[in-house]
């Protein structure tokens, strides 16, 4: 059995999270996508635009991603969304834990079903998106470590036959979500780079360009940096609802 769920904690980006399994335990490289993420919201704050971000996670898992952005960006607000009950849960009992529930919608929410945006639409329009989504190729999941397939939910990790799976839906999903100039982060396998400009050429009717790529502290090419332009859809920022409590299916 992992240490982390051992233990039923993990310290992520200075937070003690607790952990169980089966959900996805979060990794050293995901620290660096949250550090990307808040390097770009912290630079937009000091050229003056106002208030702080709203974000949508996909795929929250144990919160790790959208905990550390609001406990470092004050006036932030984040949408998680996720499909699996263990970690919707294990998300909302770490809010609670680290007093930021009042910060966070939890939304039960499974991102490749069709017309799922509409769900979301009441509470934009988005500053970011952000992801560590199911990236592992269907090939490789054998490969994983015996710990990881005995353990982990596999479904945190399979992203298909390319890794594409729920990469390619959050990139169809965002356009109709985030404001202008709206930017994706996601983290990816080190062939996904090449594969995503090619899909996003494939689909300029999305309005999105891959703007950065960085490496992770291996020398890989780990984390996306996706820009939308165009029109603005979406609803008002003043369409923020007031809290709520949301239930769990099942």
């Amino acid at each position: 059995m992992p240490v982390q769920y051992i233990l039923g904690e993990w310290d992520f980006q200075g937070l003690t999270l607790k952990m169980a399994p089966p959900v996805f335990i979060p990794r050293p490289e995901t620290e660096e996508l949250v550090e990307w993420v808040l390097e770009v919201s912290q630079r937009a704050c000091a050229v003056g635009s106002p208030g702080g971000p709203l974000i949508l996670e996909v795929g929250c898992g144990s919160g790790a991603i959208a905990l550390s952005l609001l406990s470092q960006l004050p006036q932030s607000r984040v949408i998680a969304v996720e499909k699996g009950e263990a970690a919707i849960r294990l998300t909302r009992e770490n809010a609670e834990r680290l007093r930021l529930q009042d910060r966070i919608r939890i939304i039960p929410l499974d991102v490749t079903l069709e017309g799922c945006w509409m769900q979301l639409l009441p509470w934009g329009p988005l500053d970011l998106v952000v992801s560590n989504p199911p990236y592992v190729f269907h090939k490789d999941m054998e490969q994983l470590a015996p710990e990881i397939r005995s353990y982990e939910d596999l479904e945190a990790l399979d992203g298909g036959e390319d890794g594409m799976d729920v990469i390619a839906h959050i990139l169809a999903l965002a356009p109709q979500l985030l404001k202008d100039s709206g930017s994706i982060f996601l983290e990816v396998d080190p062939r996904h780079p090449e594969l995503v400009h090619s899909w996003l050429q494939t689909r300029p009717d999305l309005s999105l360009d891959l703007v950065a790529v960085r490496k992770d502290f291996c020398g890989r090419p780990r984390f996306l940096h996706i820009q939308r332009s165009g029109t603005q859809r979406g609803c008002p920022p003043d369409a923020w609802p007031g809290p709520q409590t949301v239930a769990v299916p099942g």
